[in-house]
């Protein structure tokens, strides 16, 4: 598999779910200013909207959509068990991707993230966003994963959490949602994988401090 994948980007939650699975990648760095890879290739043709991540498969289909990818990775790394088995269990599954999706990753910090979007655009993200987080605390208050075992969904989860430090969220504010974020950050994968993305992203700052 060849994952392209930009620095701490959502293309994060894959390398930990590789990396909980112990299976190995290719991993394909697509800058995400100016949308080539390493070797200078225009990413675009991998994926014409320049979004990571990409997934390249073995028997060599494009996957794109993160929540697509993360149930793929499932599917294809049956015995990591990084998503339930029964259908009531898939259901859910879906539940909390697609919540994460829309309600975190777009919703709330897309707008925070984004250099061009407006003030008003930033408070009505952090406005809703409260909310969202909110339920998240009352849900994890007690529990130890998204669902009764560690699952792509808490890849996306931790992922998107991990962009708090660039936004004026505090994570404080909501202990569950907290304590949930820090103990995931202690799994050797999701450990492995938020350091090796760090360093790549520190990397990919200072060349484009160097390129002016």
């Amino acid at each position: 598999m060849q994952l392209y994948f930009s620095p701490l980007a959502c293309s994060v939650a894959t390398r930990i779910c590789l990396y909980e699975a112990g299976t190995e990648a290719t991993y394909i760095e697509v800058d995400a200013k100016t949308k080539r890879t390493q070797d200078g290739s225009d990413y675009r043709e991998v994926n014409p909207l320049g979004l990571v991540p990409a997934l390249r498969t073995d028997d060599g289909d494009v996957l794109t959509e993160n929540a697509a990818i993360l149930q793929y990775m499932a599917g294809a790394l049956p015995h990591a068990e990084l998503a339930p088995s029964d259908s009531r269990g898939r259901v859910r599954l879906q539940q909390w991707l697609s919540f994460i999706g829309t309600e975190l990753h777009k919703g709330l910090f897309a707008p925070l993230l984004d250099a061009t979007a407006s003030e008003g655009a930033r408070a009505y993200a952090l406005e809703k966003g409260a909310a969202r987080l909110a339920y998240l605390e009352k849900y994890l208050t007690g529990r130890e994963f998204l669902l009764e075992r560690f699952s792509v969904a808490d890849a996306y989860l931790v992922t998107v959490l991990g962009w708090c430090v660039a936004t004026p969220i505090e994570l404080k504010k909501w202990p569950a949602l907290s304590a949930y974020f820090a103990r995931l950050l202690k799994r050797p994968g999701v450990a492995k994988a938020f350091a090796e993305e760090r360093a790549l992203y520190l990397a990919e700052r200072e060349r484009h401090r160097a390129a002016g």
